[in-house]
């Protein structure tokens, strides 16, 4: 889709982009440019957070940063205008750096020259002549403000796109008016938006009970509110041969109250709010079936040491999490059906020739599950400089979206938290997930002798749609053989 529109005036429209092959919002993070600033094509002014990772925005062209369209914190729909660039070569009025109706997000401040005029919102008078475009295939969208008409007034159908100044935003961000935006939308003040949008309410379906039009925190309540039982009627007695209709009794329900010096209550959005209606899609529509084994892994954990110290490997991140993977490889490898998904539009099982491996990583923002792409063609060097910088872009919370599609089979590492083992859910779209908990000495007969030994539990969970007890038992039991006896690594491969 476009991104950017050019006006007359030289101002380039920066449009929020779809970083994620389909979706419809992002979250504005932080911004790294200010008014005033001078930008470069390809220059990063902006982090965004969608339903799936965070993702820097480059702006594609030269000039001077004009406007910033919304604050860090604020959740922007696809499609619309973030920043306004004056592009290279035009002219700026004389004696500002900013026009009069620039926006200024919340800790974004404006050049000292700018900031006195920007002290009042400036309407500019509506132009009769329309604007063309500039560039092939880059055009001037036409907007409109119609929005719901208010008790006892009239709004026009078309109305020219005011831009709102400093002051008129920093009005908003301290919840002492609203903005103007650019689609038609009911009146409403930022918290308000943000606790309907919480409870699932549509604020057009809302009929304001202020004067002026303003949906506010108890209109929204009432609308989740339960209807309000019909009472009975009480009737006075009345005189003989008139009769005089009883008002109804109206019961209002309370509004919900929250104890803010007890309870922290967290927006879900973004990648956590992405995962969770994953997971639950995932647990609720795959059949689960989890199987666990105990396997002494000394010999495996002697075998890391002598990786660490092989010049092949030399600064490359050499775990135990390396030859786990390199096992569940040799095992979908000798149980291909393994790697398959469901697909339910057309009644298949698609069967996978490749193996994207996903690696589950907890990160600040949640849940993460990138994947390594063809793991299975890779050598053991290539897989652990492939899982080295997974696990590195995935903590810094720059894992792109096209790292999480596509998975096939994931592994997720509990035993880092110190915990046994557990019953993982599937990642949406694959077969089966494998579990991998605490390495720790423990009692183990050897040879005849009880002796501490390094083991560790494997839970492995599938679809049993695809994978029934005996393709999933025979993967899990070749993966606890490969670990128990690393050389199979060899003679199985």
């Amino acid at each position: 889709m476009t991104t950017m529109t050019e006006n007359a005036s030289g101002l380039r429209e920066f449009k929020m982009p779809d970083v994620g092959e389909g979706l419809t919002e992002a979250e504005i993070l932080k911004w790294y440019v200010r008014i005033g600033d001078q930008v470069t094509d390809g220059q990063v002014v902006c982090e965004v957070e969608t339903a799936k990772a965070a993702v820097e925005l480059p702006i594609p062209y030269d000039g001077v940063v004009r406007e910033l369209r919304f604050p860090e914190g604020t959740t922007v729909d696809v499609g619309q205008v973030i920043i306004a660039v004056e592009v290279a070569g035009a002219a700026a009025p004389a004696g500002s750096a900013a026009p009069a109706g620039a926006t200024v997000p919340a800790g974004a401040t404006a050049p000292a020259e700018a900031s006195a005029p920007a002290q009042e919102t400036v309407t500019e008078e509506p132009k009769t002549e329309g604007r063309k475009p500039v560039l092939v295939g880059y055009g001037v969208s036409v907007s409109s403000t119609k929005r719901r008409p208010r008790k006892g007034t009239e709004v026009p159908t078309q109305a020219p796109e005011p831009l709102l100044a400093a002051s008129a935003i920093q009005a908003e961000l301290n919840g002492h008016g609203h903005s103007v935006s650019a689609a038609a939308r009911p009146l409403a003040k930022p918290p308000v938006r943000k606790l309907a949008k919480d409870l699932g309410v549509d604020l057009a379906t809302i009929v304001p009970s202020h004067p002026d039009g303003i949906i506010t925190r108890d209109d929204v309540h009432a609308a989740v509110a339960p209807p309000a039982p019909a009472a009975p009627a009480v009737r006075a007695p009345e005189p003989a041969g008139r009769a005089t209709p009883a008002a109804p009794v109206q019961i209002t329900a309370p509004v919900p109250s929250y104890d803010t010096a007890r309870e922290t209550r967290i927006p879900v959005k973004g990648v956590r709010r992405a995962t969770a209606a994953a997971m639950v899609g995932s647990a609720f529509t795959a059949p689960h079936v989890t199987e666990f084994v105990t396997v002494d892994v000394t010999r495996t954990m002697k075998l890391v040491e002598e990786l660490k110290q092989d010049k092949d490997l030399a600064g490359l991140r050499v775990n135990p999490l390396l030859l786990i993977a390199k096992a569940l490889l040799v095992a979908i490898k000798r149980h291909p059906d393994v790697n398959a998904s469901w697909d339910e539009a057309s009644q298949e099982i698609v069967l996978k020739h490749y193996v994207n491996l996903g690696i589950a990583a907890a990160t600040p923002r949640g849940l993460l599950v990138p994947n390594i792409k063809d793991a299975h063609a890779k050598t053991l060097p290539q897989l652990a400089e492939s899982l080295g910088e997974l696990v590195a872009t995935a903590r810094e919370g720059k894992t792109s979206p096209a790292a999480m599609q596509g998975g096939t089979v994931t592994i997720t590492n509990v035993g880092v938290f110190g915990v046994d083992t557990g019953t993982p859910i599937l990642n949406p779209g694959e077969a089966a997930i494998l579990a991998v908990g605490a390495i720790k000495l423990q009692p183990w007969v050897h040879k005849g002798k009880v002796k501490p030994r390094q083991v560790t539990t494997l839970a492995l969970s599938f679809d049993h749609r695809l994978v029934d007890g005996e393709l999933g038992s025979k993967v899990l039991a070749d993966v606890a053989a490969v670990l128990e006896q690393p050389k199979r690594l060899i003679t199985w491969s």
